[in-house]
Formats: C-alpha cells, sequence, structure tokens
C-alpha cells in the first residue's frame, strides 16, 4: 500500500483522493468491488509523462494494465520532433514504459480513422474561415469512441487517460468536474465526453495539484519520460504552421484577396484567407493606418478579410449547436440555464445565460461581451462558482 494518495474519487464517499482499496465499501481505487489484480483497465498511453504516470501507478497498484498508443498519423517526419503526441519517438517511450513496469502494449494503426475523422474536417473548417479546435474531435471521435470500443473488446472493465480533468460521483452518477489545478485544466477539450463514455473512463491524475507531482511520481518509478517536454502545438502541426498543412491538404487553397475595412476601404492584399484569425491584429501587411486594426471577419465567398478597431469584435450572444449536454435534468427541461462559460480554451469562465433552441442547440448571451469569439471555437458550459463541467457545443455563426 503506498504512503500516498494518488487517485480521484470513484465512490461518492471520498473526497478528492483517497488510497487503493475502499475496504468499508469493498471498492478498489478504480471503483470496482474486487481486487486490483481482477481488474483490468487499458490505458490510452500517448507517449508524454501524463499517461505514463497513469498506466506505471496502476501498473504498481496491481491492476491488469494493458497499455494503448495509436499511430495517429505519418510520423516519419515528426520523429526527430519531440512534443508531438503520437509520433514515433512517443511511440517508442511508451513502450520503454510498458517493457520497464512489466505489462502489455500495443499499437493500434488509426491512421485512416484519424484523418478522415479529425484533419479532414480541420482542413475544411479552415477553408471555410473557421478556427477548429482538433484535439476535441480527436478525444471524441478517437480516442473516446474507437480506442474505448477496443478496450471494451480486450474485455477491460474501464479505460484510464493522463487527461487533467475530474470524474467525481454525484448523487445521479458520475459527473466531470475542472483539474484540481486551473493551470493544467483539460476541461475545455473534453465537454464532448458523453455519460456513456463517462461511466466507463478514469482520470487518475486529475486531483494532482501541480505538474511537478506528475513529475515526481514519474522519477519515483524511474520512467525515463519523466523530464519529457510537455506537447504544445497541434500533434499533426508540430510546427505551428496550420496554413502550410492546409496547403498540403487541399493545394490550391491559399487563394489572394483584398484585405478590407470594415468601413469598406480596401486597405491591402492578402495571399490566403487560410492565413487569419479572427481577433488577429499582428502580421496583417497593412502597415501605415493611424488606427490599430484586427481581424473581425473571414469572407471565404468573395476572398475577403474584413479588418476593423477593436471594438467591433466585442460579442454577446452566441449561437451554439452540437451540444453534448451533461446536466441530469435535460437541457430543454428550462427555458434558460444561469452557468459560466468558456468560448476559448485560454480564458476563464465567464457568467452566462443559456437559452436552449433544441436538445443540441442553444444562444448563449454573455453577461460581459467577450473579444475574438470565432465559429469553429468550442463553447463550454460550467457549473458558477463550481467545478462541474455541463458539457458545451461549438460555435458556429460569427459577425
Amino acid at each position: 500500500m503506498w504512503d500516498f494518495p494518488i487517485f480521484l474519487p470513484i465512490s461518492p464517499k471520498y473526497g478528492s483522493r483517497h488510497m487503493a482499496l475502499d475496504h468499508a465499501n469493498n471498492l478498489n481505487s478504480l471503483g470496482f468491488p474486487k481486487p486490483p489484480s481482477e481488474t483490468r483497465v487499458v490505458v490510452a498511453m500517448s507517449g508524454g509523462v501524463d499517461s505514463s504516470v497513469v498506466a506505471a501507478e496502476l501498473a504498481r497498484e496491481g491492476y491488469d494494465v494493458v497499455g494503448v498508443t495509436l499511430q495517429l498519423y505519418d510520423h516519419g517526419a515528426a520523429l526527430a520532433k519531440k512534443g508531438a503526441c503520437c509520433a514515433g519517438i512517443d511511440i517508442h517511450d511508451a513502450r520503454r514504459v510498458a517493457e520497464d513496469m512489466g505489462f502489455p502494449h500495443y499499437v493500434l494503426d488509426y491512421e485512416n480513422i484519424f484523418r478522415d475523422a479529425v484533419i479532414d474536417e480541420f482542413a475544411d473548417s479552415y477553408l471555410a474561415g473557421a478556427t477548429p479546435v482538433p484535439c476535441i474531435r480527436c478525444n471524441e471521435r478517437v480516442k473516446f469512441k474507437d480506442l474505448l470500443e477496443t478496450a471494451k473488446d480486450l474485455d477491460a472493465d474501464c479505460m484510464a487517460t493522463g487527461h487533467y480533468i475530474q470524474r467525481l460521483m454525484g448523487r445521479d452518477g458520475p459527473e466531470l468536474h475542472q483539474a484540481a489545478d486551473p493551470a493544467r485544466d483539460q476541461s475545455y477539450f473534453l465537454f464532448a465526453t458523453t455519460p456513456d463514455q463517462l461511466a466507463y473512463l478514469r482520470f487518475p491524475l486529475g486531483h494532482l495539484v501541480s505538474k511537478s507531482e506528475t513529475r515526481a511520481l514519474a522519477s519515483r518509478h524511474g520512467l525515463s519520460v519523466a523530464d519529457k517536454p510537455d506537447s504544445q502545438d497541434i500533434c499533426f502541426v508540430p510546427d505551428g504552421n496550420y496554413a502550410g498543412v492546409i496547403e498540403k491538404l487541399r493545394p490550391g487553397a491559399a487563394e489572394a484577396g483584398e484585405i478590407v475595412h470594415s468601413d469598406g476601404r480596401v486597405v491591402g492584399e492578402h495571399n490566403g484567407v487560410i492565413h487569419y484569425t479572427i481577433g488577429q491584429r499582428r502580421g496583417l501587411g497593412i502597415g501605415g493606418l493611424e488606427e490599430p486594426l484586427y481581424v473581425v471577419k473571414l469572407d471565404v465567398d468573395n476572398r475577403r478579410v474584413i479588418v476593423g478597431p477593436k471594438d467591433l469584435l466585442s460579442i454577446r450572444v452566441v449561437p451554439v449547436r452540437e451540444i453534448n449536454w451533461l446536466g441530469h435534468a435535460p437541457l430543454t427541461s428550462r427555458s434558460e440555464w444561469t452557468l459560466s462559460v468558456k468560448v476559448r480554451s485560454t480564458r476563464p469562465p465567464i457568467d452566462a445565460i443559456i437559452r436552449p433552441v433544441s436538445d443540441t442547440e442553444a444562444e448563449v448571451e454573455l453577461v460581459t461581451p467577450e473579444e475574438g469569439v470565432s465559429p469553429g471555437q468550442a463553447c463550454v458550459f460550467y457549473e458558477t462558482g463550481g467545478t462541474r463541467v455541463f458539457g458545451g457545443g461549438w460555435i458556429w455563426r460569427g459577425h
């Protein structure tokens, strides 16, 4: 038995942490009424420190661990690029952790699935003037769908990941909550997790208060990835050049056009709408104007980048669709919900009123207008003043 707590609660009896076995209810740390040795858990291993620690801790605690790493894209160009999830180096690192800790590890070729479910939509969304978040689609359509089904095929009792988010038992069943460490919280990227998926998933790192705790655990296990840098970019765009990837995927996509002021003046030219995002100020190529200008709209049909003063970026009403609702009462059971929302991953939740239009669509009114709200981004719902995630949806129409 460890002399330090590591896992988030599965039993509602507990607060944020408990030990490997709940003796009173005869539940192990993953919430099952049997010994860890009789509990199979598939760990989604990206090759990074987070998922490696999850696998190592579970293995050391005696669980029947099976590590699975997905090869998501052609990693030939990324072999020397550290920090690109599921590339060649990462597959090697995941395999080494499994060998050191003594549990089986499998690499699954998901390139076709990933391309169809994530990369193609990413390209098409950019071409349509949106700013997509492919990491959300990957979790929704690949990791928590196809990989989760693979875990079930392997007769696993559950699947664990290294995400920083908490799964807590509420009165009516499992709830999704923000991570204990706000700086590491990944709830924005996991809002599409369905109740059925949540019932099967486990997030053992969500209670940790800092990344340094995770690295300390990695060092304690002697893992070679203990000091491995965190991934920063989209995995299939390891150099951060989104437009370059779009041009490769959709040849001829970067068509030149006009940069137009919101008052109708043509103030410059661009070499492709795909090079611009809502709220962008730098790199517009329109020097010499007295006022600071921002990208306020992308007119894809006419190949125009619309720029204007900062105040034009302020948005109060945000239409949202494809909503995944995690409240136990139906979304449409009320005419409006008073919650907090995030309209960008890097911003804190702000107060809002959600007015349902249907089970999957709503109008979100922000109490305080936000700048740079862009189609293709997520709008994630949170309990006001709390940590519970109520789901979210996709912003689908801008200015």
